[in-house]
């Protein structure tokens, strides 16, 4: 574990004291109360909060998928809960600044790549509350556009040393042109040693490094948040230790069809920290939660049995936003459930400050909803609707982008600018507009709903 000033144990010192005291006033535990303020303190769960990059819902096999091998995964959510209704934004950015947030994007969006240095994240806000915290994986949040373009975003947003997490192991955390290979000989920020794993895998060492962080700290007084934003199964398609041509082969040569070797071998590593969850005995008081930051890259094609699904990276339909959502907690989630709540990326915050007690910070705004109670099987206060606000620019590579702001039921979906309603449970693909003239009493109620949506989110 990296070293701590005087003045940094001391702060910390403070914020569990108080994280402490806090969770055992809103248990009702006081100084004259039944139960010790730290021993309903230790009850705070853990959580580890893991997101793969790139892959659609269609690509696991419990939720119908049937073109890659996923038991880790599917095993996961055989013992735990399954979202059906999870939606990300269409690319990886705006996804994880409103998931690091809890803001949609039309709040602190700045450029694509870049988070604002000046926001307030998940990190901060546990290691307030007195978690010991971690972030191991990809970053890509300080310095996306390379020297000859747009060079006024360079530099410009969050570094992870000021991002509020104790401990950092991440890819693609200063200028692009440094952040290397992700995969075979991976170039790795370690908290704030930037050097070249020769010989090594990146998913490898980040989750290596997620598991080390859990053993040290399993036994403290203090519970840990972990979060794992992961590189896989993200281009360039690479070859996997587990593919044949890893021993004889060039590891940096890329190829569509390892893509394939790479969902898997993201089950693998998911599966590996689920094991050092389960050998540390801490599975009843961990909270596991499996996401994805946007839809399958265009160019791959995936099964669901005989249906083709091909990949919508980028798009705003559901081939680019519907991602998996797996939750598991022995003995708090009831196992094998499956929900079909409306949940997206502003969710994860407002769960987990319920889940373990933390706060959020002052001025922070969070438009996300708590989704513990349907994890504890109870119906909860459920969304009616998610909102879209998807603006990939300024950033290298996203020409062709403009602004789009959508709003979506379970059932039917409106675009702002262009007034088109969409029924998608009986149109996926997004190929017949609903027009005012043709609308049911039912789609008619749903635009004027979704409308109010749109502009109370734009005001």
């Amino acid at each position: 574990m990296k070293s701590e000033t005087s003045d940094t144990s001391s702060r910390r010192a403070f914020l569990r004291s108080s994280a402490l005291l806090s969770a055992g006033l809103a248990a009702g535990c006081g100084p004259s109360g039944e139960e010790p303020v730290e021993q309903a303190a230790a009850k705070r769960p853990n959580v580890v909060l893991i997101m793969s990059d790139d892959l659609g819902y269609e690509c696991l096999g419990s939720y119908g998928g049937t073109s890659y091998k996923t038991p880790r995964l599917d095993a996961l959510a055989a013992a735990g809960m399954r979202f059906t209704q999870a939606y990300a934004q269409p690319l990886c950015t705006p996804t994880r600044v409103q998931l690091m947030t809890g803001a949609y994007n039309f709040r602190n969006w700045k450029a694509f790549g870049i988070m604002p240095p000046e926001e307030k994240t998940i990190g901060h806000m546990m290691t307030a509350a007195g978690y010991k915290t971690c972030i191991s994986g990809k970053w890509q949040l300080h310095s996306y556009n390379p020297p000859d373009f747009e060079p006024q975003w360079r530099g410009t947003g969050m570094h992870p040393k000021d991002a509020g997490f104790d401990e950092y192991f991440l890819w693609h955390s200063e200028h692009t042109e440094d952040k290397g290979s992700r995969y075979a000989d991976p170039v790795v920020l370690n908290n704030g040693t930037l050097r070249t794993h020769d010989g090594k895998y990146g998913p490898d060492i980040y989750t290596d490094y997620v598991n080390d962080f859990m053993e040290r700290n399993a036994g403290d007084d203090d519970p840990f948040f972990v979060y794992y934003p992961m590189a896989l199964p993200h281009g360039p398609f690479m070859p996997t230790p587990h593919s044949e041509v890893w021993a004889e082969g060039d590891r940096h040569k890329g190829n569509r069809k390892y893509y394939s070797d790479m969902v898997e071998y993201m089950d693998h590593v998911v599966g590996h920290v689920v094991d050092k969850v389960n050998e540390l005995g801490i599975a009843e008081n961990t909270l596991i939660l499996y996401y994805s930051d946007n839809g399958t890259p265009r160019e791959v094609e995936s099964h669901m049995g005989d249906k083709v699904i091909k990949g919508g990276k980028g798009h705003t339909t559901d081939a680019g936003t519907h991602v998996p959502l797996i939750a598991s907690w022995k003995g708090v989630i009831p196992e094998g459930w499956v929900n079909d709540d409306l949940v997206d990326s502003t969710d994860f915050i407002p769960t987990i400050l319920e889940a373990t007690g933390a706060k959020a910070l002052p001025a922070m705004t969070l438009d996300g909803r708590s989704f513990l109670p349907q994890l504890k099987g109870e119906t909860g206060d459920p969304r009616e609707w998610v909102m879209f606000h998807f603006d990939p620019l300024p950033g290298a590579n996203k020409v062709g982008y403009k602004l789009v702001r959508f709003a979506r039921d379970k059932r039917y979906k409106l675009y702002e600018e262009t007034g088109e309603l969409f029924d998608i449970a009986n149109d996926v693909d997004e190929e017949n507009a609903i027009t005012v003239e043709h609308d049911t009493t039912e789609s008619a109620a749903a635009r004027k709903k979704l409308q109010a949506v749109l502009q109370q989110m734009r005001a």
